[in-house]
């Protein structure tokens, strides 16, 4: 079954939704935290559930950790039938993430690609794409420049927030990161928009920063990519973030993007979150 062009583009433009979500900044601030998070998300466009996910989160005192999975569900599934999976690793280093490895595999009826990138010092030190993706002369290429001074895209999840006060203000949205995913370099960035109420049959029940969200592509993208064009012209994507327990990390409870065929929208539906003592936290390494 083939989709008319206006629904393609409307998906194409959803399914950059992780993309966003999953890069969203992280704030590389020194703050000693340990907590876990657990957390299930819906995907829906225009009210239509499209999709689920999974994600979790570990944050101990020297090291961190971080996990998702989903796919189409529902009336997407009748189209386009896909799953993704990712996760990613790195260490707590005077307070500041230092991400050391990630992967990412990406699923479909017709083909299946995993993408792994190993980091240190904030720079892409080898990363490959299997199978090889056929060279594409539209594309800006990526340079050895954009791959430094980044963060991969599961580890760009997580936002720590400098200081003693409360985490949950205008200053969790005042930060702004350079992304590398293994095949696009992109920057994101945050303003500060209002504060909202989150309460949660299963889990989180308290306040939430809302953030405008600002994508701007780099590299490794093709300049004439409609789906790409539209998230870059963009002024009214928001992002809600919570707090995982015990830390001073904030990360993703709802985003939300426009597109022709309406709001696409992502939320927990389950967000429980556990402090962790500094001894209980060591123990479990």
């Amino acid at each position: 079954m083939t989709l008319p062009r206006s629904i393609r583009g409307s998906v194409r433009t959803l399914a950059c939704a992780p993309l966003v979500f999953a890069a969203v900044l992280t704030m590389a601030a020194p703050a000693v935290a340990q907590g876990k998070l657990e957390a299930h998300y819906d995907v829906t466009l225009a009210g239509i559930l499209v999709g689920t996910g999974a994600w979790a989160v570990d944050i101990s005192d020297d090291q961190y950790s971080a996990a998702a999975s989903g796919g189409t569900t529902g009336l997407l599934k009748a189209f386009a039938h896909g799953t993704g999976s990712g996760s990613s690793q790195g260490r707590i280093v005077n307070g500041a993430l230092a991400p050391a490895t990630y992967t990412a595999t990406i699923s479909s009826s017709k083909k299946s690609e995993t993408i792994r990138m190993s980091l240190a010092g904030g720079n892409v030190k080898d990363f490959v794409i299997e199978p090889t993706p056929p060279v594409d002369t539209k594309r800006i290429p990526v340079t050895d420049a954009h791959k430094r001074g980044v963060f991969d895209p599961m580890s760009a999840t997580l936002i720590r927030v400098p200081g003693t006060a409360d985490p949950l203000g205008p200053e969790a949205c005042h930060a702004a990161t350079g992304v590398f995913d293994g095949r696009m370099r992109y920057d994101l960035r945050l303003d500060f928009k209002r504060m909202e109420t989150v309460k949660l049959e299963k889990g989180y029940h308290g306040p939430a920063v809302v953030c405008a969200i600002y994508f701007a592509p780099i590299a490794g993208y093709v300049p004439d990519r409609l789906a790409i064009k539209y998230l870059a012209a963009r002024r009214d994507m928001e992002i809600w973030l919570a707090p995982i327990a015990g830390t001073r990390v904030l990360v993703p409870y709802r985003l939300t993007i426009p597109t022709p065929l309406g709001t696409g929208k992502l939320e927990a539906t389950r967000f429980i979150t556990t402090a962790m003592p500094p001894k209980t936290a060591a123990k479990s390494q």
